[in-house]
């Protein structure tokens, strides 16, 4: 008596189920783009832990010997200089992992779905 009730319930069901599992596609596309910030942030956190560091080494070494200016300047300007070079060594490792030929994997396997 209550089998067409149950079955259009169950099409309903299973309708929904297809439903979200069609948006898991979009998944991969949005853990993506956060590994992109991700890595943004990265490179941002290296920039500054190396003017931190230069501007800590700096501001100590002045104390220590008197001259309050002198080796904050110089070494704030090192560890800028620090910075950007492993800024920039991030970024060519990302560079790295783009160039990959894994899109034509990826392409064969969404080809083959």
């Amino acid at each position: 008596m209550s089998d067409p009730d149950d079955s259009e319930r169950l099409r309903q069901l299973d309708a929904r189920i297809a439903k979200l599992r069609g948006g898991e596609a979009k998944r991969p596309h949005q853990e993506e783009h956060y590994s992109q910030a991700q890595h943004a942030w990265r490179m941002v956190i290296e920039l500054v832990a190396g003017l931190l560091i230069g501007f800590g080494m700096g501001y100590g070494l002045d104390v220590l010997f008197g001259t309050l200016p002198v080796f904050l300047v110089v070494f704030t300007l090192l560890g800028l200089a620090a910075g950007i070079k492993t800024m920039m060594r991030s970024a060519a490792e990302l560079s790295k992992d783009l160039d990959k030929p894994k899109t034509g994997a990826d392409e064969g396997a969404k080809d083959g779905d």
